[in-house]
């Protein structure tokens, strides 16, 4: 399993899918952590004074995306949030909220101790700039910067740990955290699908809009009896890594029945996207999203019983053997 960075809060599940998760494999999840810069609760400090220094040497591995080696700091460090710049991406530029995309090494000023980074696990992280979700000196230092950006940041216990550290990553009270983040890309409520439309030739499945704008897609159901089996079949192609069944996503969906095209739920409407792991949905989002691609939208339809059967979450407007259809756009591996 891979170990969860300890900047995450934890992930909230799609509303209308929640409850369909193994608890034992969730508390797995939640307690299988490494040290890393989520927040350990809700942040109460000011507003940080960002200053460019100052901040140690990268003495290797400078290159974007590649594991950097940091020297110690030298002196004292600044009481204000030091945040440079080293090497200018031209993506998008991050905004608070955002989802972002990272790779990333944390040590600690006085020793040089690394206590994190996740070049070693071979998988970014994604994790939302948001108060409460990760720590303020991330929230407050990443804000404005571009996707591609290398950005280094000597961030004060203000906005770190606080007083209290963290004892799991060997973090006194005491300590500025020095980190290299890699950010790779961005995700917010108007991010899309990006890759290449695939033909919906088939008159009896819906037609899903293809439009990567940011608003939400049409979804237009026949006039004909539901299919049977599950259905996943992309509507625009993306090229990233493919899903596999054990790992978690950050999506932007939209769903409505089969048999009246009313919408039950969306991210789009919500104005929020959405992360979960594929163990904590229903069977029909699971496997229709395993083995496809990041960057994709899927058109998954499913049968009553990969979805909710005769027991449709309360309120959500489902009926009992209800056919769903939906329209997810893949937006990250988590």
């Amino acid at each position: 399993m891979r170990r969860r960075s300890v900047l995450l809060a934890v992930p909230a599940g799609l509303v209308t899918l929640a409850g369909c998760g193994d608890d034992e494999s969730d508390k797995s999840k939640a307690s299988d952590s490494s040290p890393s810069p989520s927040a350990s609760g809700s942040s109460a400090a000011p507003a940080p004074k960002i200053v460019d220094g100052p901040l140690p040497a990268v003495t290797a591995g400078a290159k974007f995306d590649e594991k950097p080696t940091v020297a110690k700091g030298s002196g004292t460090p600044s009481k204000d949030l030091a945040v440079k710049t080293l090497i200018a991406g031209n993506g998008k530029t991050v905004v608070e909220n955002d989802y972002v995309v990272a790779n990333y090494l944390g040590q600690i000023w006085d020793s040089a101790k690394v206590f994190d980074n996740s070049y070693d696990r071979g998988t970014a992280l994604v994790i939302q700039l948001a108060q409460g979700g990760i720590i303020d000196g991330w929230r407050y230092g990443l804000t404005g910067r571009k996707a591609g950006s290398r950005v280094e940041m000597a961030v004060p216990p203000t906005w770190g740990y606080g007083t209290q550290g963290n004892s799991q990553a060997g973090i006194k009270g005491t300590d500025t955290l020095v980190f290299v983040v890699d950010v790779k890309d961005t995700f917010n409520a108007k991010s899309s699908a990006k890759g290449k439309a695939v033909a919906q030739d088939d008159a009896a499945l819906p037609k899903v809009g293809t439009n990567t704008d940011g608003a939400a897609p049409s979804i237009e159901v026949p006039k004909s009896a539901a299919p049977t089996k599950l259905v996943a079949d992309y509507v625009i192609e993306g090229d990233g890594e493919v899903v596999k069944e054990t790992e978690s996503v950050l999506v932007q969906y939209k769903g409505v029945l089969w048999d009246t095209g009313k919408e039950f739920d969306s991210s789009y409407k919500n104005g929020q996207l959405v992360s979960f792991g594929l163990s904590q949905v229903v069977k029909g989002w699971a496997q229709g999203l395993t083995g496809k691609k990041v960057g994709s939208r899927v058109l998954i339809v499913i049968p009553p019983a990969l979805g909710y059967g005769d027991n449709p979450p309360q309120g959500s407007g489902i009926e009992k053997d209800s056919v769903l259809v939906f329209s997810v756009d893949i937006l990250a591996k988590m």
